[in-house]
């Protein structure tokens, strides 16, 4: 019997949502689901490309990188993904790929200032670049020399506020309290990337938005009084996140 099929399969649903959301090409990207009442994680084998892929391949590893379960290699990135399920202790899934625009504002090694109000919708602030890494990080236990990176930039941010950051000369990581709010904030740093890219191009001194649209629009969707979306007593579909 397989013990961990359930949280195998969420794992592999989401990692379906990153070819069909245009996120990652072949094998590009993971995402990894954790039980935190069991220590472990699911998370996409590595190099095995989306079309093939099946909910029995994802393997569960715990969260100091052993394998539990499962024949197969796990992500490269794995080591990544545990060091922050360890330090971000509400989050319950982690989503990496290598969508285009993100992964342009992370080889630029720049942070994606805040425009408008499609990003003030989201959060509140730029979305954060990491420090490029030293010639002795690479050259040691890479993948956790990424998750240190990524925790070096969240020293004095909120990972609960900010679901999502740029790994300098790699690539975008985002989480969230589910491994689909993970997925979403995928899409949503891609399209913000996006957005921000265009408007740089069309007028590069563009100013960052002004603080009283910001915490209008961040606090209308995410503030104690709320308005955005439906109340628990509407039959109407409602905004998940």
């Amino acid at each position: 019997m397989d013990s961990f099929k359930e949280l195998k399969e969420i794992a592999w649903i989401q990692n379906q949502e990153l070819p069909k959301q245009g996120l990652v090409v072949y094998t590009f990207g993971n995402v990894s689901a954790i039980d935190r009442q069991r220590s472990v994680i699911a998370i996409k084998p590595s190099g095995i490309p989306y079309s093939v892929l099946k909910p029995e391949d994802m393997v569960v590893v715990d969260l100091d990188n052993k394998i539990v379960e499962g024949n197969l290699r796990p992500s490269s990135d794995t080591k990544t993904h545990t060091l922050l399920y360890k330090n971000f202790p509400d989050i319950g899934g982690i989503c990496h790929t290598h969508s285009t625009y993100a992964v342009a504002w992370a080889q630029a090694r720049k942070s994606i200032p805040i425009f408008g109000t499609t990003h003030a919708d989201h959060l509140t602030r730029d979305i954060p670049c990491t420090k490029v890494m030293s010639d002795k990080m690479i050259r040691g236990d890479y993948e956790v020399k990424v998750g240190n990176q990524i925790l070096q930039t969240f020293e004095h941010l909120s990972y609960k506020e900010v679901e999502m950051v740029l790994a300098a000369c790699h690539g975008p990581f985002t989480w969230g309290k589910t491994p689909e709010k993970a997925v979403y904030n995928s899409v949503i740093l891609e399209e913000l990337a996006r957005i921000a890219f265009l408007t740089l191009l069309i007028n590069p001194n563009t100013p960052r938005l002004k603080k009283s649209l910001i915490d209008k629009h961040y606090q209308r969707k995410h503030g104690k009084n709320a308005y955005y979306g439906q109340n628990s007593q509407s039959t109407l579909i409602q905004d998940t996140f």
